[in-house]
C-alpha cells in the first residue's frame, strides 16, 4: 500500500477502516499513547496525531502501546509493494532488504543471535544491514526486536495465565531482570500491572489460546477446503467443526496446533491453540502460521489491481477475500509439490501420508490421538534410499527427485526452504531450483508462490490455469500474466477457484 500523507491517515482512523490495521499506528501527543485505526476509543483532534508505519517507530518516539486496541494484536504490516519496482534499482534493493529483515526479526531472528549473524543470512554486512533498516523503517534493528519482544509478552500477559517467568522467555528475553526492566522503561508499567488489568483466562494446562489478526475480507471457508485437501494424513487434519490441526518441529521442539475462527461477528481474527511445549519458539511459529494462512496479506490493494483486468475484475467481485496458502513447513510443502507433478491432489496426499507414516518420527505425548506424525524432516529422507519409496508407490524418477530434494536442503545448497522459507530473491531461487533433476518450472514456481510467499510467482504451464484462460498455451499465459504483476499469485488463486 502506498504510503498516505497526514490527512487520509487521520480519515482513517476516524473511520476505523480495518484495511489500514496494522499498516499505520496513531501516536495521541496528549496521553503519549499509541492505537491501530480500529481503536474505538473517542478519536483525538488532528493536531494532537501524529502517525507511525510501525509499532517500534511509535515507541521510540516515546509513545507506549493502547490498553483499549492493543496494538501487539495487529495484522503485520505488509511487506510487498503494491507496484513492480520502476525505480533505481539499489534503492529498491534496500528497501527488500528491510522488509526481509523485518520479516526475519518478527519470527525471532535477534533472539539470540546477533545482527552480524542476520546479514550474513541475507547476504550483506552489519554495517549495511543497520543502514538499510533504519532509513526504511525509521528504527534499528535492535530496535524492532526490542519492540517486537515487549508487544509478544504484553500480548501474554494479557491472553495466559503464564507466570511473568515464562512470558519473558517466551517473548524472547534472555532474562527476567532484562525483561522488567525493559518493560517498565518503555511502557511506564510493570508487567504485573499489565497482567491485573486484563481477564486473563484459565488455560487448560496442556494448552495456550492466542489471536491472529487479519485486515478483512477473508475467505476462511475456502482456506480451509484448501487445507482439508492437502491435509496430509497423520500430520495435518481438519475436523468436521472446521478446526485445522497439525503437528510442526521447529528447531528441536514440536509439539501442535488448532487454527479455529474468533468468536464475534468483527473479530477480524482466528484462534490459535498451541502445547506448551512450543512457547520457547513461539516467535517462529506464529509467523509460520500467519504465512500457512497469509494473514498479512492487504486484501485491498491487491483486489483493486487485480479488478483492473476484465477477465478477473468478476472474479474478486465473488471471491474478495480469496487468501494465497502459504506453508506451516517450507521443506514439507516442497516435497508436497514435488509428491504432486503429474498426479492428482488426492493422489499426492495419499503418497504424502505413507512418506510421513514410513520415514516421519511418532508425534511427541499429549498429541491428539489422529495426529501421529511429525512432518517429514529433510535429514531424515535424505537418509532415505530411493528404493525404499518406491515401495510406497513413487516412480524411480520420483523417488530420487525426493532425495536429491533433501539433501539439497539438508546440505544448505537450498537454504530458503531449510527453516522459515525467508528469500531475498525468488527468482534466483527459482533459477536454482530447477537445475534440480526432475524439478520443472511448474514446481518451482508453486514452491516460490507457497513456500516462500512471493505474490508474484506463476506456474504458467498448470494444466488448471490454461483452462481457466480458455486453453491458452503456457506462453500466452504467462504474456496474459504480465498486467497482473505483481499480484500474479492471487490472480492465479481466483482463476483456480474459478474452476
Amino acid at each position: 500500500m502506498r504510503r498516505l500523507d497526514d490527512a487520509q491517515l487521520y480519515r482513517a482512523l476516524r473511520s476505523h477502516d480495518a484495511r489500514f490495521d496494522g499498516v499505520f499506528f496513531a501516536g495521541i501527543t496528549s496521553t503519549r499513547i499509541y492505537c491501530r485505526p480500529v481503536c474505538r476509543a473517542p478519536a483525538a483532534r488532528a493536531e494532537n496525531c501524529r502517525f507511525f508505519f510501525s509499532a517500534a517507530a511509535a515507541e521510540r518516539r516515546g509513545f507506549r502501546p493502547c490498553l483499549r486496541c492493543r496494538p501487539e494484536l495487529a495484522p503485520a504490516s505488509p511487506t510487498h509493494a503494491d507496484a513492480p519496482h520502476a525505480g533505481d534499482a539499489s534503492v529498491d534493493a534496500v528497501a527488500r532488504l528491510a522488509r526481509d529483515a523485518a520479516t526475519r526479526i518478527a519470527a525471532g531472528a535477534l533472539d539470540g543471535a546477533t545482527i552480524d549473524r542476520l546479514a550474513g543470512e541475507l547476504g550483506v554486512t552489519g554495517r549495511h544491514l543497520r543502514r538499510a533498516v533504519s532509513r526504511e523503517l525509521g528504527v534499528t534493528p535492535v530496535e524492532l526486536a526490542q519492540t517486537r519482544r515487549l508487544l509478544m509478552a504484553k500480548r501474554l500477559l494479557a491472553d495466559s495465565a503464564l507466570p511473568l517467568a515464562q512470558v519473558a522467555l517466551a517473548s524472547g528475553f534472555s532474562s527476567v531482570r532484562r525483561f522488567n526492566t525493559l518493560f517498565r522503561e518503555r511502557y511506564r508499567l510493570t508487567p504485573g500491572d499489565v497482567r491485573r488489568r486484563a481477564v486473563v483466562p484459565q488455560d487448560a494446562p496442556d494448552s495456550i489460546v492466542l489471536s491472529l489478526a487479519y485486515r478483512p475480507p477473508y475467505d476462511w471457508p475456502a482456506m480451509l477446503a484448501h487445507l482439508t485437501a492437502r491435509a496430509t494424513p497423520g500430520v495435518e487434519l481438519v475436523t468436521t467443526d472446521g478446526v485445522y490441526r497439525r503437528t510442526i518441529r521447529i528447531g528441536e521442539r514440536t509439539g501442535h496446533v488448532a487454527v479455529r475462527p474468533s468468536p464475534g461477528k468483527d473479530a477480524h481474527s482466528l484462534r490459535v491453540e498451541l502445547s506448551p511445549s512450543l512457547l520457547p519458539v513461539l516467535a517462529p511459529l506464529l509467523a509460520r502460521m500467519r504465512s500457512l494462512l497469509d494473514l498479512d496479506a492487504d486484501p485491498h490493494a491487491v483486489s483493486s489491481h487485480l479488478k483492473k483486468d476484465a477477465t478477473l475484475a468478476p472474479l474478486v467481485a465473488r471471491r474478495p477475500g480469496l487468501r494465497v496458502a502459504g506453508a506451516a513447513d517450507p521443506f514439507e510443502l516442497a516435497l508436497r509439490a514435488v509428491l504432486g507433478q503429474q498426479v492428482t491432489v488426492r493422489g499426492a496426499t495419499t503418497l504424502a501420508g505413507r512418506v510421513a507414516r514410513s520415514i516421519g518420527e511418532a508425534s511427541p505425548a499429549g498429541t491428539p490421538a489422529e495426529l501421529t506424525r511429525l512432518p517429514v524432516s529433510a535429514a531424515r529422507l535424505a537418509d532415505a534410499k530411493p528404493s525404499s519409496l518406491t515401495m510406497l508407490g513413487l516412480t524411480r524418477a520420483r523417488a530420487e527427485c525426493v532425495v536429491m530434494l533433501a539433501r539439497a536442503v539438508a546440505d544448505g545448497t537450498l537454504p530458503e526452504l531449510a527453516s522459515d522459507g525467508a528469500c531475498t530473491d525468488p527468482a534466483s531461487f527459482v533459477r536454482r531450483f530447477v537445475t534440480l533433476p526432475g524439478i520443472g518450472p511448474w514446481t518451482a514456481e508453486y514452491v516460490a508462490m507457497r513456500a516462500l510467499r512471493w505474490p508474484d510467482a506463476f506456474p504458467a504451464g498448470d494444466l488448471g490455469l490454461r483452462k481457466a484462460m480458455g486453453g491458452l498455451t503456457p506462453a500466452r499465459l504467462r504474456a496474459a500474466s504480465e498486467p497482473w504483476r505483481p499480484w500474479r499469485a492471487y490472480a492465479a488463486q481466483q482463476l483456480w477457484a474459478s474452476l
